[in-house]
């Protein structure tokens, strides 16, 4: 196994707890890692390469203290829990959220199974705006509460489907089966979600931090157009927008671009790349019909 600066990834999401592999230990990397480094799709959306070796999601991740996708930030925690002695798998998952039911989508994003103590947990950090904070047992039709919604799993025709509860209505995140997937499978899926003009991470930007007590999401015209349906081009390029767990939502259009860098820099926690102009580029960068996301 390829060794990994513990102490760096530690000092990034402050962490100063006991190194042993335990559910407290676990449940409190998972909230402070999804609450530090947050979901961005940055590079991709720059038509900048997303590598998924553990040194260059390293130097991304940690020491560039930006943030990444489900590849990036999945494969980072799996490094690290197992250094811990957790013992950990890669699965990989169909993208039900804001899909239409009858819609096949494929299987994009990427999971892990942790074990440990004879108990299998779910364990995610890297799906954007509903990515969970806490671990879940792998034990259908039980509510789980997280720091944020109560999730729950229930199996549907030979699969597990993650729901959460939002505003009183339980709604789909996405299905998967235990199925094991290696480093070249998610090489091949990283490759068409980063340089497919059919991806939404090529056409649209979305960027998503939890933290206590809300949820922060920020996202471009052309992603709310092509995935939500709700985009308005007489709008601001880019909303950013604070979902309380309250249910109440408050949005506010961003028009330039020291806005947006401020966003980035504050409310994600992140040091935007400096090359390219974000907002001009993508006021000018061409929509193009999109895939399933995270």
């Amino acid at each position: 196994m390829t060794s990994i600066d513990l102490e760096a990834y530690f000092d990034r999401i402050g962490y100063s707890g006991h190194k042993h592999p335990t559910l407290d230990t676990l449940a409190k990397i998972q909230l402070l890692h999804t609450q530090t480094i947050p979901f961005e799709n940055l590079d991709p959306f720059l038509r900048l390469p997303v590598q998924l070796e553990i040194r260059a999601i390293e130097r991304k991740l940690v020491q560039g203290r930006r943030g990444g996708y489900c590849f990036e930030h999945n494969i980072l925690l799996k490094h690290i829990l197992e250094v811990l002695g957790f013992k950990v798998k890669g699965l990989a998952a169909r993208v039900l959220w804001h899909a239409p039911p009858d819609l096949p989508t494929p299987s994009t994003h990427m999971l892990l199974r942790v074990e440990f103590g004879g108990q299998s947990y779910i364990v995610d950090a890297g799906f954007g705006g509903q990515v969970l904070t806490a671990p879940l047992m792998l034990v259908p039709d039980i509510v789980q509460e997280t720091p944020h919604e109560p999730f729950r799993l229930e199996m549907v025709e030979g699969r597990y489907v993650l729901q959460s509860q939002i505003s009183g209505a339980w709604q789909p995140i996405y299905g998967f089966d235990l199925s094991e997937r290696l480093g070249p499978d998610f090489e091949i899926l990283n490759y068409f979600l980063s340089t497919s003009p059919k991806s939404p991470f090529v056409t649209g930007l979305m960027i998503a931090r939890p933290a206590p007590g809300r949820r922060w999401t920020l996202s471009s015209n052309v992603f709310r157009d092509r995935q939500f349906t709700n985009g308005d081009r007489k709008r601001g390029a880019v909303t950013l927008a604070e979902h309380r767990l309250t249910g109440e939502i408050i949005k506010r259009e961003i028009n330039t671009q020291a806005e947006l860098v401020e966003a980035l820099r504050h409310t994600f926690l992140i040091e935007p790349p400096q090359q390219i102009e974000l907002l001009a580029y993508m006021q000018h960068a061409p929509t193009r019909s999109t895939g399933t996301h995270d």
